[in-house]
């Protein structure tokens, strides 16, 4: 799993925070169209009510004013709302007195109503009292419907703020939701290949329980159908043993008797092919032996110890060979894994510098910590590994052509499987000092790596 997210339509968070979007702004939208018709609708009552009861304040006069001055000081209640008041007559009477803008026809109707004078608009209360004053109070509807607007938008501005914050809230949230399944996504990218241990669902949802119930499951089936696997190539490897030592045996026997050069040269050939075979079969209950061993085991390995041990055996191939070998580095860590373990990486890196370096030639061992953590480092003065083929001979049973040496191809394969169970870093690239050769530097992780002061083992040069 490489963390990276697909297209932004098929995320499950993406469409949930759509949706729930969708659903709050529709609904913001809704409310705010009926907050707004519902506010307008209650200002035009309450200018209603306000009509009414200055109409009633004002019909509680005795009589019409007579003089222009008394009406002006009737006529302007509120100037800022252009509400007015206007005594009218009874249909078909004349006042003595001619009114100023607005005029209304004292044929209106008692109650309220909605007339047009010229290009104006007006709702007017007419009231008679029992004396028969007929009162007009009257506003322009221009003036009504600004005021309600203005009172609807009062309202509904809470609703339209609301509506983005509830929008943020839901991505954060939802955001918030996804992020344990998000660490648990990088905890499996970050896992081994060999760590097939169950996922833990105590952080996760309880709605994704038993998706996590049915990968356990399957990394189950995988880890018995491995160890099957493995079980089988070591049991194969092992009952083959038998057979190739005493055909090596019988080998060796007919190479003791007299027989043509042609003959000898064919068996030759055959014993050959025997010991080829022999060496694959150790190689292959050696890969069996190390994927079977688990990070648990694992111990505090003197690294300068392990490398002692296996010099014990490589020595004496180095000095048929003539090559100069040693350790370089006074560092002694401790790393972390099996000790068999640690002593099959380093005897597969240090055996294949000494196969394929020339007589003569030089292969050293350094050894040195590097912000906690321990280094490996193995030059060899060969022929080297072309660039394109450093990743390559990993692989199993992957040789480089045309070294002429005799091998299976699997003892890097089992020396990065090594690497990986116990977190090193394994790569191979040409020397620092630019001469002819290959350097295998192994980086162990820093939280296995520990100073040692003691028990320094004298290495033999």
């Amino acid at each position: 799993m490489d963390g990276r997210e697909g297209p932004v339509t098929a995320s499950l968070r993406f469409r949930l925070s759509l949706w729930i979007s969708t659903a709050i702004l529709a609904g913001a939208a809704i409310a705010g169209l009926y907050s707004y018709r519902a506010a307008t609708e209650d200002a035009h009552r309450s200018q209603d009510t306000q009509l009414r009861q200055v109409g009633y304040l004002i019909s509680r006069l005795d009589a019409v004013p007579s003089s222009p001055m008394a009406r002006e000081r009737v006529g302007d209640v509120d100037f800022d709302a252009r509400l007015v008041v206007r005594f009218i007559d009874a249909p078909g009477a004349a006042l003595p007195y001619p009114e100023r803008p607005p005029r209304f026809a004292n044929s209106l109707p008692d109650g309220l109503q909605t007339i047009s004078i010229g290009r104006e608009t007006w709702r007017v209360f007419v009231r008679t009292n029992a004396k028969g004053v007929r009162v007009a109070v009257a506003q322009q509807t221009a003036v009504r419907d600004a005021a309600a607007r203005a009172s609807a938008w009062r309202t509904v501005m809470p609703i339209l703020f609301l509506g983005p914050v509830l929008v943020l809230m839901v991505t954060l949230l939802v955001r918030a939701m996804f992020q344990p399944l998000q660490r648990l996504a990088r905890q499996l990218g970050a896992r081994r290949e060999h760590d097939l241990g169950e996922l833990d669902r105590a952080a996760l949802p309880s709605e994704v329980w038993p998706f996590v119930a049915e990968i356990n499951k399957l990394i189950a089936r995988t880890v018995r159908a491995l160890a099957g696997q493995r079980r089988f190539i070591a049991d194969a490897a092992h009952e083959l043993r038998s057979p190739m030592t005493a055909m090596s045996l019988q080998a060796e026997r007919l190479a003791a008797s007299d027989m043509p050069g042609e003959a000898r040269e064919r068996l030759g050939a055959l014993s050959a092919g025997l010991t080829r075979t022999r060496v694959l079969l150790d190689q292959l209950l050696t890969l069996a032996r190390t994927q079977e061993s688990g990070i648990d085991q694992s111990t505090q390995v003197p690294l300068k110890k392990a490398i002692q041990e296996c010099l014990e055996d490589l020595v004496p191939l180095a000095e048929a060979k003539a090559i100069d070998l040693g350790v370089v580095g006074d560092a002694d860590p401790l790393v972390g894994g099996r000790p068999v373990d640690i002593r099959i990486l380093v005897k597969n890196l240090v055996d294949n510098a000494i196969r394929y370096t020339p007589p003569g030639g030089r292969v050293d061992i350094g050894v040195e910590e590097d912000r906690g953590r321990a280094v490996l480092s193995i030059d060899d003065t060969g022929a080297g590994i072309a660039p394109e083929e450093r990743e390559r001979v990993f692989d199993p049973f992957y040789r480089v052509l045309g070294n002429g040496e005799t091998g299976s191809g699997l003892g890097l394969a089992i020396t990065v499987s090594i690497a990986n169970q116990i977190g090193a870093a394994i790569s191979l690239a040409g020397k620092p000092d630019g001469t002819p050769g290959l350097r295998a530097r192994v980086v162990f992780p820093a939280r296995l790596a520990q100073p040692r002061q003691d028990d320094k083992p004298q290495v033999p040069e």
